[in-house]
C-alpha cells in the first residue's frame, strides 16, 4: 500500500494528502546569509538541509540562495553566480548596514528581483536576513504579491545589536530584556533614539512576513516579547539529517572520559569555560578526563584568535585541538566521544551540535539557560551545569567519571531528534496555511 504524502497544491495553496503529487511542482526558494560550503554555522546548515530534503520530493522544486563576503570567492562584476550546482545561487554581498540590516548594495535589488521573476517561487523561506537585508522581504512582496514569505529566526539579531546574543557588551553578562535605553547603555556611540528608530525600521519589513519560525520556544518568546504577534510565530525544530552509518554506542568503564567540543570556537560559545575546567581538574590531580576540541576559530576577532592560540600553546595534556572538520565527518568524530560539551555563556537558540549529539546517542553537558536547557532535559538527555561555572562543570565531570551507571542510564532515556520527514511536513503545512504548527 502506498504511503500517504503531504504536499502543497500549487494551484490553490492548500495542504493535500495522498499518494499522488500535484502535476505542477511547487517552487520554493530557500535563502540564507551564507552556504555550508563556505561557513559551518547552524543557520546555513539548517537552510541547506531543508533544501536537500525537499529535493527528494518530486512534488517540489526547491532552489537555494546563499551569500558570500569573501572577495576571493566573488566573480568580478557578477552579483549572482552558480558555483556549486544549477539549483544553487550565490549572491556576492556588497555594502551593508549592520545596525539595521539594510542592504546598501545598489546591484542587489535589480538582480534579486530578476531572479524572483525567473524562478517564480510560490514560497520564499529566509533562514536569515544578514547580507540579504530586511528589504529583501519587500522585493518579494512587490514582485510576487501572492508568494508566501517565511522567516526562520536563528538568533536575537532584531532584538539585540550585540551580535544578536543578548549579552551585555562591557561585562558579557546575560541581558534579560532589550529596550532603547538599555541598548544605548551598551553602545556609547548610539543614542536611545537610534535604537528606537532601528526597531521601527526592522519591524516595518517584518510586517511583510507571513509567518516566523523559531527552532526553540525560548527564542520564540523573546521575539513575541519584542513585538511579533503570537499568531505569526511557530516553534519548529531545524531539519537534522540521519546519522551516516550505524551509531556505535560508547564503551563504558574505559580509563578515560572523553569530552568533545564541536562547532564554532568563540568567547560566547564558552571555550574559556572549557580551558578553566581543564586546569581545575589537573590541579585536583584528576587525569582521567580529557577534552577534544573540534572546530574553527579563524572567523573570530583577531584579539580572540590570539588569546585562543595562546591558551592552546600553554594547554596541558588533558586538552587537544583538532581543527575544523567537514560536516560529513561529524558523526564519526562524535561517536569517538563519551560526552558532548556545550558550555555557551549566551542564551543560544537550538544549537545544531545538540541535535547532532542526540542523533549520535551521545549525552550532552550544557549550560542551564536558554535553548540549551530547553533542548537537553537534565538527567534525561544529558546534564546541566550553572552557566559559566568551571568549578561546577569540573565537579559534574568528576561525578560522571566515577559513576558506572550515570551515563548508561541517560543512554536509555535520551530522545532522538525529530525525523526529517516530520520536520519537513510541519514546514509544508506552514508554507500553505500559515497556522501555528
Amino acid at each position: 500500500m502506498a504511503s500517504t504524502a503531504t504536499y502543497v497544491r500549487a494551484d490553490t495553496g492548500e495542504v493535500a494528502r495522498g499518494a499522488t503529487p500535484p502535476a505542477c511542482p511547487v517552487k520554493i526558494l530557500m535563502a540564507s546569509h551564507s552556504h555550508p560550503q563556505l561557513s559551518k554555522g547552524g543557520s546555513e546548515i539548517a537552510a541547506f538541509q531543508m533544501f536537500t530534503a525537499l529535493k527528494s520530493r518530486t512534488e517540489y522544486e526547491p532552489w537555494f540562495l546563499g551569500c558570500v563576503r569573501d572577495p576571493a570567492q566573488q566573480k568580478i562584476g557578477t552579483t549572482l553566480s552558480q558555483p556549486f550546482s544549477d539549483r544553487e545561487y550565490m549572491y556576492s554581498a556588497g555594502a551593508f548596514d549592520w545596525f539595521k540590516f539594510a542592504n546598501q548594495d545598489p546591484k542587489f535589488p535589480g538582480e534579486f528581483r530578476e531572479l524572483l521573476k525567473r524562478l517564480q517561487p510560490q514560497i520564499v523561506h529566509f533562514h536569515h536576513y544578514l547580507n540579504l537585508g530586511v528589504e529583501a522581504f519587500l522585493h518579494v512582496r512587490e514582485v510576487l504579491p501572492k508568494c508566501r514569505i517565511i522567516v526562520t529566526l536563528h538568533e536575537y539579531l532584531a532584538v539585540c545589536h550585540h551580535y544578536g546574543q543578548m549579552v551585555t557588551k562591557q561585562s558579557r553578562s546575560l541581558c534579560h530584556e532589550a529596550s532603547p535605553t538599555r541598548c544605548a547603555g551598551c553602545f556609547e556611540d548610539h543614542e536611545a533614539t537610534d535604537f528606537f528608530l532601528r526597531n521601527q525600521y526592522i519591524r516595518r519589513f517584518f510586517e511583510l512576513v507571513d509567518h516566523f519560525v523559531a527552532p526553540s520556544n525560548f527564542l520564540a518568546q523573546r521575539y513575541i516579547a519584542w513585538g511579533i504577534e503570537p499568531r505569526r510565530m511557530s516553534v519548529i525544530e531545524n531539519v537534522i539529517m540521519p546519522a551516516t552509518g550505524e551509531v556505535c554506542m560508547p564503551r563504558h568503564g574505559r580509563d578515560l572520559l572523553r569530552v568533545g567540543f564541536f562547532g564554532q570556537i568563540s568567547l560566547l560559545k564558552g571555550i574559556n569555560v572549557l580551558f578553566e575546567t581543564a586546569d581545575l581538574l589537573l590541579e585536583r590531580k584528576i587525569n582521567q578526563i580529557v577534552f577534544e576540541i573540534h572546530g574553527d576559530y579563524r572567523g573570530q576577532p583577531t584579539e580572540f584568535q590570539e588569546d585562543f592560540l595562546k591558551r592552546m600553546g600553554t594547554a596541558r595534556r588533558n586538552v587537544s585541538f583538532h581543527g575544523a572538520y567537514d560536516q560529513e565527518r561529524v558523526d564519526g568524530l562524535m561517536q569517538s566521544m563519551d560526552l558532548i560539551l556545550v558550555p555557551s555563556i549566551w542564551w543560544e537558540n537550538s544549537p545544531v551540535v545538540i541535535q547532532e549529539a542526540l542523533r549520535n546517542r551521545r549525552p550532552v553537558i550544557c549550560s542551564d539557560i536558554g535553548g540549551m536547557a530547553e533542548k537537553v532535559r537534565d538527567g534525561v538527555d544529558g546534564f546541566h551545569f550553572p552557566v559559566g561555572s568551571a568549578p561546577a562543570l569540573a565537579s559534574l565531570l568528576v561525578r560522571l567519571a566515577d559513576s558506572q551507571t550515570a551515563l548508561t542510564d541517560v543512554h536509555t532515556t535520551m530522545r532522538a531528534p525529530e525525523s526529517v520527514g516530520h520536520v519537513v511536513d510541519r514546514h509544508l503545512q506552514l508554507y500553505a496555511l500559515g497556522v501555528t504548527a
